[in-house]
């Protein structure tokens, strides 16, 4: 079952595949324009729950050096240019994202 994700920047959306289907579709939060998300094709390389501060209940990190997906403890911040370059989710949909997506999941992120 392989899984992958893109992610609209101008959307502000996150969608999971599975074998190239949409399984789910999140809304986010993505980086201001002093500090933008980059774009590029990455792969989530960790995970760390409740990893303290502003990144909510889980950290996936990304294979550009920090940079992540993350959940929020500002849930109204989803939807908004707000962060200093990684991506936010509400705490449930990053703790669901995390059950379903291994080590190695392709990440695509796109203006």
């Amino acid at each position: 079952m392989a899984y992958s994700i893109r992610i609209s920047l101008s959307n502000r959306s996150l969608t999971l595949f599975q074998e190239g289907r949409i399984i789910q579709k999140y809304p986010i939060g993505v980086g201001k324009w002093v500090t933008p998300t980059p774009t590029g094709v990455f792969t989530i390389i960790n995970k760390r729950p409740h990893p303290g501060g502003p990144f909510g209940a889980m950290w996936l990190g990304l294979s550009v050096d920090h940079y992540g997906i993350h959940g929020t403890n500002n849930p109204a911040s989803i939807g908004g240019y707000v962060s200093h370059g990684c991506i936010r989710l509400h705490n449930q949909d990053v703790l669901a994202l995390a059950n379903l997506v291994p080590l190695g999941t392709k990440v695509v992120i796109e203006k």
